[in-house]
C-alpha cells in the first residue's frame, strides 16, 4: 500500500533534504515544502515516491505541467542553482521503478524522453 500525501512528503524530505530541488531555497518560514511530480500526473505520472521530489510551493506552482528539462532551463535562466545531476538521478530511479512494477506506459515514454534531454 502506498503511503498518504503527508507521509510521502516526510519521506521525500528525508531522502532529498530540506531545500527545493529547483531553486535551492531551504524550507523554513514562508518557504513551504511540497512534493512535486517529476512526471506530472496529467502526463501519466504516478504518485510514487520515485516520481516525487521536494520542491517549494512557488516552484511547484510555477512549474505546473512543464517537463523537468523545460523547467530546469527556466530555473537556470532565472539564476537558480538547479542540481541537474539530482534531477537525472530521480529520473533514473523512477525509470527503474517503472521497469520493476510494470505498466505506466505514458510515464515510461516521458521518462525516457527526459533522460535523453538530461544526457
Amino acid at each position: 500500500m502506498q503511503p498518504g500525501r503527508a507521509q510521502r512528503l516526510e519521506q521525500v524530505l528525508l531522502r532529498d533534504g530540506a531545500s527545493c530541488l529547483w531553486c535551492g531555497r531551504p524550507f523554513a518560514g514562508l518557504v513551504v515544502p511540497t512534493t512535486d511530480h517529476l512526471v506530472p500526473q496529467v502526463k501519466g505520472g504516478p504518485s510514487w515516491l520515485e516520481n516525487e521530489v521536494a520542491a517549494c510551493r512557488r516552484c511547484n506552482g510555477q512549474r505546473g505541467h512543464r517537463s523537468p528539462s523545460s523547467w530546469a532551463a527556466e530555473c537556470a535562466a532565472r539564476g537558480w542553482p538547479v542540481d541537474l545531476a539530482a534531477v537525472r538521478r530521480h529520473l533514473l530511479s523512477l525509470d527503474d521503478a517503472i521497469r520493476a512494477r510494470g505498466g505506466q506506459r505514458r510515464a515510461r515514454h516521458y521518462v525516457e524522453q527526459q533522460l535523453r534531454r538530461f544526457g
